[in-house]
């Protein structure tokens, strides 16, 4: 049956998520879940939304979340389109502006996901490497026929982040669409975030995420943010009914709890910093963070050590990119969990 299937799928390598053990005991430092539960609000929401209405089909373009989502961002209602997660825009949005033979960029090393969703579409790839300190030229974007931008911010696996100032320059400079991808934007400061650019520069998609800040990734909820135009455009793309009426009920109670975010966000924040602190301590080099995980390379060998925390049952993800070391992406968990890392991290013969 393989010969059936298009050839540049037959080409193409899957995305790969993290490991999700089978095994009970693990410590899990490996997805960027959040280490903390979410709102209370969420859990009474889902209650009652349990019942005789879960035999009907829920609200096909989530208009009870769009509006909360807008309230929050000071947008209309429009200007919001509501995904299975945020991986279900990403893949609205390249099935919208990416066909076959198209190019479409992104900065490296970053979301791997960006370059599968691109060759689903049979498009090519462009690789915009970062630079010293994890600098983007924004001149590489421009002049190569690109049919759309991604743009990771807080970025995957530095966890570094571009300020406004500097998307907004792309984003005048790019004749494309430009996502950015703020999966990690609920731990970054407010400068990085490029929902205020829409506005101004009618290319600009923005993404956002339930799985991090909002302790929701079992649930698979997310949102994207753009001109009413671009939207009515997306919405012809999903599925029709892309968001289940329990998400949907959670993602608006865990939108109006906003208390609840900024104080599992402040108890992160707070480890990371202890984090980095620590692994610089021990040879690491730890670049600042926006993000709920930190990126460490240099020290020990990152494969060995990889294999070393997981035969101790913790879990961390092991990347490797081109012309970059290895590396280990290390969600920031409870303090606790940081704990025990360290201490194994500080027993390694």
């Amino acid at each position: 049956m393989s010969r059936f299937v298009q050839p540049h799928i037959q080409a193409m390598q899957g995305y790969i998520p993290g490991e999700q053990p089978r095994g009970v005991g693990f410590i899990k430092l490996n997805t960027n879940e959040n280490p903390f539960p979410p709102s209370p609000r969420v859990f009474e929401a889902l209650t009652a939304s349990i019942g005789d209405r879960l035999r009907l089909y829920p609200d096909p373009v989530a208009t009870e979340f769009r509006k909360t989502a807008a309230a929050l961002h000071g947008v209309e209602p429009d200007m919001i389109l509501a995904g299975n997660g945020s991986d279900d825009l990403l893949t609205i949005i390249t099935r919208a502006f990416v066909g076959p033979g198209d190019r479409a960029a992104f900065a490296s090393p970053s979301y791997l996901l960006y370059s599968t969703l691109v060759s689903l579409q049979n498009g090519r790839t462009a690789v915009v490497p970062y630079g010293p300190g994890w600098s983007l030229d924004a001149g590489s974007f421009l002049g190569q026929g690109f049919k759309l931008a991604f743009l990771a911010n807080p970025d995957s696996p530095s966890g570094t982040v571009q300020p406004r100032a500097w998307i907004a320059e792309l984003a005048g400079r790019l004749d494309c669409p430009l996502v950015v991808d703020e999966a990690y934007a609920d731990f970054a400061d407010p400068d990085g975030h490029a929902i205020p650019l829409i506005a101004d520069h009618p290319n600009v998609i923005v993404t956002r995420s339930f799985s991090k800040g909002y302790s929701l990734a079992g649930l698979r909820l997310g949102y994207a943010i753009a001109r009413t135009e671009v939207v009515a455009e997306l919405m012809k793309i999903k599925d029709s009914y892309n968001c289940d009426a329990l998400s949907q009920a959670a993602g608006i109670a865990a939108l109006r709890d906003q208390e609840h975010l900024a104080q599992n966000r402040a108890r992160i924040l707070a480890t990371r910093r202890r984090l980095t602190d620590a692994l610089r301590g021990m040879g690491y080099t730890v670049d600042e963070s926006a993000a709920n995980f930190v990126w460490a390379t240099g020290g020990r060998p990152a494969r060995e050590t990889f294999t070393w925390l997981k035969e101790r049952l913790v879990l961390v993800r092991l990347m490797s990119y081109p012309g970059f070391p290895e590396g280990l992406r290390i969600t920031v968990g409870t303090d606790h969990e940081i704990d025990r890392l360290l201490e194994l991290l500080r027993e390694i013969p």
